[in-house]
């Protein structure tokens, strides 16, 4: 390939040679860091497009879902090749230097955000963004109603923040 082909990856500003197949249109190498900064470009791209900036809200993409489910009643019941290479690993709870052992529950929840959402989407039965935001809202106020009539019992003080103790010998 002649020298005058190479471009300046718009991430790493390295040099590098561009995929032939993709030649006029790649501008990113294809380093992982870079590979990521082209996918957020190009989903920034797509969500700036006027016809896509309510893709994913309200009744009528909620019908398209609904509709493409009833389609693909089996999709969410297989088990693809990701899943099939994520084998589970077993967890060695004797030793006291892995992070389950250094965090606390609620430490653990509020730092993996993900899986709170992958609770609530199990408890409400599907990942439909309407159904757990409708399910998160009401897991507030719930909250919020139970913290307000345990404040107001007699004797009641805001619980102070756990920390897990050494395991008794």
């Amino acid at each position: 390939m002649a020298r005058g082909h190479r471009r300046k990856c718009l991430c790493c500003r390295k040099l590098f040679r561009p995929d032939p197949r993709n030649r006029r249109h790649q501008r990113y190498c294809s380093m992982p860091r870079c590979r990521s900064a082209s996918k957020a470009a190009s989903q920034a791209r797509w969500l700036a497009a006027p016809d896509n900036q309510g893709y994913f809200k309200g009744p009528t993409h909620v019908a398209r879902v609904r509709e493409w489910r009833s389609r693909h009643p089996r999709y969410w019941s297989r088990a693809g090749p990701l899943q099939d290479q994520s084998l589970a690993q077993p967890v060695d709870f004797s030793s006291e230097g892995g992070d389950f052992a250094r965090l606390a529950l609620q430490d653990f929840l509020t730092e993996q955000p993900a899986v709170l959402i992958g609770l609530i989407a199990h408890l409400v039965g599907g990942p439909l963004q309407d159904s757990i935001v409708r399910a998160t809202d009401r897991l507030l106020r719930l909250g919020q109603d139970i913290l307000a009539t345990a404040a107001t019992s007699p004797g009641w003080q805001q619980p102070e923040p756990r920390t897990r103790s050494p395991p008794e010998p």
